[in-house]
């Protein structure tokens, strides 16, 4: 999973660029499914992305030896028997009508690292309770769904989640809980309508990248008290590893940015890191933070 911190176009959008009218491009229809099962039999890899299915076929779950399954760009309402891949580790369904109802079965998923869900019917009502997430899960996706809170399950101190995308929903704050991610290192926020980080953003001490793209940070004054806080707390900036941050879109400019207590420490910090890959002879983007 890589975060692009500079394409303001949403990959429903992008996913469609340049495909108006035209056909999915895999080739479908059962005798082609029959085929790419008969593959992953040998494989244990599996992409059905694209066929128009409206349930999982189910000769995939007598493949229990799956180790990768794509079942993205469908019309998949529920996971079926997807418990009885046990041996799954990365699970894509982006792109369906999945609602967290449908999601029951994903703790049973205990060897998977990837779960990708962007672009479904998740969202938080009292009713329907957020799944635990699998024990081993390294990224997560649910972009592009209508979460108006983070879920407590993906904050649990227990997920060993390295990069986590929850761009294109619908949050307006950050849980304190976001802390007990503690191998967080790539976070993305984009396209929210976030006004502020919680202070225990600090405790995220693997955090390198974080792009907050299109939200709603803003600043009166910098003459920051505590009835004027600072959306953006310094300890983020002095206390995590902090190297990439995009608030493009957000109404703040970079001589308020700069003003911000902690910051000067996050760009001494980006200097020497960014300094070390220039003389590695790479690409850098010494922007402040995508504002101008």
């Amino acid at each position: 999973l890589v975060f692009n911190t500079t394409d303001k176009t949403s990959s429903n959008e992008v996913s469609h660029m340049g495909n108006t009218g035209s056909k999915p491009r895999n080739k479908t229809g059962k005798r082609v499914v029959a085929q790419k099962l008969e593959t992953a039999q040998k494989t244990n890899v599996l992409s059905l992305t694209e066929h128009g299915l409206e349930d999982i076929p189910e000769q995939v779950f007598g493949l229990t030896s799956l180790r990768t399954l794509d079942l993205s760009k469908n019309k998949i309402q529920n996971l079926g028997k997807i418990s009885q891949l046990k041996e799954l580790k990365s699970f894509n369904c982006d792109e369906n009508i999945l609602t967290t109802r449908s999601l029951s079965a994903i703790p049973t998923l205990s060897k998977l690292v990837t779960l990708s869900l962007g672009e479904n019917r998740l969202e938080n009502p009292a009713n329907q309770k957020f799944p635990s997430m699998p024990p081993k899960l390294k990224t997560l996706k649910v972009n592009g769904n209508s979460l108006s809170t983070i879920p407590k399950q993906i904050c649990d101190p227990k997920l060993p989640l390295e990069k986590l995308d929850l761009s294109y929903n619908n949050l307006a704050c950050v849980p304190p809980e976001i802390c007990n991610l503690a191998k967080l290192t790539d976070l993305n926020l984009d396209n929210n309508v976030i006004v502020s980080l919680p202070n225990e953003m600090g405790k995220l001490k693997r955090l390198k990248a974080l792009s907050l793209k299109n939200n709603y940070i803003q600043v009166k004054s910098t003459n920051f008290s505590e009835s004027n806080p600072q959306p953006i707390p310094a300890t983020l900036f002095v206390e995590t590893l902090l190297i990439d941050l995009n608030l493009h879109g957000n109404k703040l400019s970079s001589t308020e940015l700069n003003e911000f207590e902690g910051f000067n420490v996050f760009l001494k910090r980006r200097k020497n890191v960014k300094d070390k890959n220039i003389h590695g002879g790479a690409m850098v983007d010494m922007s402040v933070c995508g504002l101008k």
